[in-house]
Order: C-alpha cells, then structure tokens, then sequence
C-alpha cells in the first residue's frame, strides 16, 4: 500500500486504484501496529539489560546518541505497555 501511495509502484493492469475506503482501512492498522511494535522493543529491551548489556551497547543497536535516551525510551516504552494492560482489565 504505501508504494501504492509514494507512486513508487503502479498498480497493476485491471487492479482497482486505492481509494478512500483503502486508505481508511489502513490507517485504522497504525495503532494496533504502533501497539505491537512497542511490545516487541520493550520485550527486547528486557531481554538486552537481563543479558547484562549496558544502555550503551543497547543506544548503539537502536541508533540513538546516548545511554540516556536508550534507558528514556525504554521507561516510556515500559510505563505505556503499563498504562495499557492496566485500561485493558
């Protein structure tokens, strides 16, 4: 779809365009996929520091600048994952 929608790809011969309808459909996609990927790097993020690696190290893979932002993600990450199961129950 978002080659669709960068004009990077055209759609093929007889294949409708996409529409509004489409385009709805797929930005409805965007929190439930925003959701599942801070899942995945919080659970990541845990499994690095229970490995022992340093916010460093872990800065380094998620190319940020600093252990300090490393760590601020992951807090913001954890205390959202947090915020969520507990609205969830």
């Amino acid at each position: 779809m978002s080659f669709l929608l960068s004009g990077a790809a055209q759609p093929d011969d007889g294949e409708p365009e996409v529409d509004q309808a489409d385009i709805t459909a797929a930005l409805s996609l965007v929190p439930l996929v925003r959701g599942e990927m801070d899942e995945l790097e919080t659970g990541l993020l845990r499994m690095a520091r229970g490995r022992g690696m340093t916010w460093q190290e872990i800065a380094f893979g998620l190319g940020l600048g600093t252990p300090q932002a490393a760590r601020q993600r992951y807090e913001r990450l954890a205390s959202r994952a947090t915020a969520d199961a507990d609205g969830s129950e």
